[in-house]
């Protein structure tokens, strides 16, 4: 079978599993090149604290959907879709593996599933919005009463899938939760898994979180905002950079700033393990040890498996 008739790769996990040095390995071990599946590593200057790999890090291999956005823009899962869905063509004309990594869970559909996704009406939008930034508890309560199953997946704590279903289900007249089709490729996909003991696991963050500290994240987010961070709704809500710029505003102190991260993280790898678990079609890899031999050892031999058929 040639790589260009081979299975496309996803790798997907909660953050701090190590899902960025599994990508590179199997890229050089298969021929392939990098798709970018996090939503947040879209944006151009979001480096520190996306552990966006740099540039001398990434061993030659080509990283597509990288640095597409500027800060005051907002992601667009539908527009990623065209973009990533051609990228893997492209990687596929010249005879390279597309390996799709990343932990927006949605994002990984979006690339590889049969999904569509309605369009967006500005107007409906923003009075969404303004309902969801006034009292997103009620508005969720709200959600619950009109789509129980789109309200058992989204948490009232995130105000941008609130307006998101909100808003579909006024436009189509149709339940959000009836936009999530069941787990169908549109072409032949392995999906790996890594997995890290959750003890483990927050270790790992809090150690990374102080790491992005010393690398200097909050000069990061100072020369970001000085490009219009706050302005964008997207990215200045990410973790991490919306607990820097209240320090920055004197809201709170720095180890409050670093504290609240840490716990934002966690909560939102314990969100990212919960959405891939639903997925029966991944392959788990057990990366508690932190041994990325054996990780890629034991990848490589389930995409063996795959490719012999058995």
């Amino acid at each position: 079978m040639s790589t260009a008739d081979q299975p496309t790769i996803t790798i997907a996990g909660a953050t701090a599993t190590g899902k960025s040095n599994l990508a590179l390995n199997l890229a050089e071990h298969l021929g392939g090149e990098i798709i970018n599946t996090d939503s947040m590593q879209f944006y151009r200057g979001m480096d520190i604290g996306t552990a966006k790999l740099p540039v001398s890090q990434r061993r030659r291999i080509a990283h597509h959907l990288i640095d597409i956005l500027d800060v005051r823009e907002e992601a667009n899962v539908q527009t990623f879709q065209q973009q990533a869905r051609d990228a893997i063509v492209d990687i596929r004309a010249r005879g390279k593996r597309p390996i799709l990594v990343g932990g927006s869970g949605l994002y990984v559909r979006a690339a590889t599933d049969q999904m569509e996704f309605p369009g967006t009406d500005p107007e409906v939008r923003a009075r969404i919005e303004s309902e969801v930034d006034a009292d997103r508890w009620d508005r969720h309560r709200h959600l619950q009463e009109i789509d129980p199953a789109a309200a058992a997946k989204i948490t009232p704590n995130d105000s941008r899938r609130i307006v998101r279903a909100l808003e579909v289900i006024e436009l189509t007249g149709r339940p959000f939760s009836a936009q999530l089709p069941d787990y169908q490729a549109i072409e032949p996909t392995l999906h790996l898994g890594l997995s890290v003991e959750r003890a483990v696991l927050h270790e790992r963050i809090a150690a990374r979180v102080e790491l992005m500290w010393e690398q200097g994240w909050v000069e990061e987010v100072r020369s970001l905002l000085e490009r219009g961070l706050a302005e964008g709704r997207t990215a200045s809500r990410a973790i991490g950079y919306a607990q820097i710029q209240q320090y920055l505003a004197g809201d709170i102190d720095a180890g409050a700033a670093q504290e609240q991260t840490t716990i934002r993280t966690r909560q939102f790898a314990r969100r990212q393990d919960t959405w891939f678990r639903r997925d029966p079609r991944i392959v788990w890899i057990d990366a508690t040890t932190g041994d990325h031999e054996a990780n890629t050892a034991l990848a490589l031999d389930a995409i063996a498996d795959t490719s012999s058929g058995s």
